[in-house]
């Protein structure tokens, strides 16, 4: 969208964002009980919060000065087809270069911001709608 290429974290951001909205999905299909609805809340909490902090990430890195930056790395499709998963996962979360910059902003947040706005506000209604006092 507006011709910027997302940097490797701002993918994981969004992988962690469409799991949330996976796991609403399926939990309002099977609309569990007791129980279900426990585990839901867990896995939708679990999301959130994988979100916030690669998001958290993001913004610590966003904030460092010029000269701690780390240098722009491969694409993450170069590292999916040359590392094993576990690698891509741990090279992706130290973050690059391309990561630092801010190419968007709203209301002075930059993306990242937003993001883990957004993951918390979805991790809190997770938890309320599946562990809230409500009837079943």
């Amino acid at each position: 969208m507006l011709g910027i290429d997302p940097c490797p974290l701002c993918i994981f951001q969004r992988v962690g964002i469409a799991a949330c909205g996976a796991l609403f999905l399926l939990a309002w299909l099977h609309s569990p009980k007791q129980w279900g609805a426990q585990a839901y809340a867990l896995l939708i909490g679990s999301a959130a919060l994988l979100t916030i902090g690669v998001a958290a990430r993001h913004i610590w890195i966003q904030h460092l000065p010029a000269d701690a930056v780390p240098a722009c790395g491969a694409t993450l499709q170069f590292m999916l087809d040359v590392f094993p998963l576990s690698d891509v996962i741990r090279k992706v979360l130290t973050g690059s270069g391309e990561c630092h910059q801010v190419t968007w902003s709203f209301l002075t947040l930059s993306m990242p911001t937003w993001v883990l706005l957004a993951a918390a506000a979805l991790g809190a209604l997770g938890l309320y709608a599946n562990l809230g006092n409500r009837r079943r």
